[in-house]
């Protein structure tokens, strides 16, 4: 933009309408460099200062902690490992207690009384069958997995989160692991199965895992 510039006025001009025009004109006739200097807002440095900003370090809460869990075994499947390395990232468990074994089979009980169906329709008979622990081909699983919360927060979600992150992680797999539907339960249960085929996980809370899970050969 040229500046304009002030001709001599016409008499009918006073002085005062002179200067005002004039004045005018001046502040048209700015540099380029005033015009850049305009746009910048004034809280902003036109000449700033570098500055090196080291990493910060985490609050002592959040500190890195040594993760201290039982080793996975070498015969245990991939899949088993690699879920695993993700319930070891999860804030809710509890690491010395995350457990991969083989399935550990129940102590047997008293055998059941042998009476033969009587009657006309065949009833009262109380012989169970056979299953594969009277067979000796072992459980229904061949490995568990077992992650205990920690105390406290089983009725705050964290069994919940626990239970999305183990279906996350299983239905990535390709092919992805035959899981039934995700439940409709409400929140506040304390022990919660997944079946994943050949082997189970458990997610539970401390005091489920010493009521349901304190027979010999659970011990870490």
């Amino acid at each position: 933009m040229q500046a304009l510039r002030c001709t001599h006025p016409p008499r009918v001009m006073n002085g005062l309408f002179l200067n005002s025009l004039c004045g005018r004109t001046r502040s048209f006739a700015s540099t380029s460099a005033a015009r850049e200097a305009a746009r910048v807002p004034w809280f902003v440095d036109p000449n700033p200062v570098p500055q090196a900003f080291g990493q910060r370090q985490p609050p002592p809460h959040l500190l890195a902690r040594p993760i201290a869990a039982p080793a996975v075994p070498e015969e245990a499947p991939d899949v088993l490992k690699i879920l695993h390395a993700e319930l070891l990232q999860s804030p809710h468990l509890e690491t010395s207690e995350l457990v991969v074994k083989p399935a550990v089979l129940p102590a047997p009980g008293p055998p059941l009384p042998i009476t033969p169906p009587h009657g006309r329709r065949k009833r009262g008979g109380t012989y169970p069958g056979e299953s594969n622990y009277d067979n000796g081909l072992g459980g229904i699983w061949s490995w568990v997995v077992m992650g205990q919360v920690k105390e406290g927060t089983e009725n705050r979600g964290s069994i919940e989160s626990v239970v999305r992150l183990v279906r996350k992680t299983l239905l990535k797999r390709e092919p992805p692991l035959p899981l039934p539907p995700k439940s409709r339960r409400q929140n506040g249960s304390e022990w919660v199965m997944i079946d994943a085929g050949q082997f189970a996980i458990h997610i539970l809370s401390k005091g489920a895992r010493e009521r349901y899970f304190n027979q010999t050969g659970w011990e870490l």
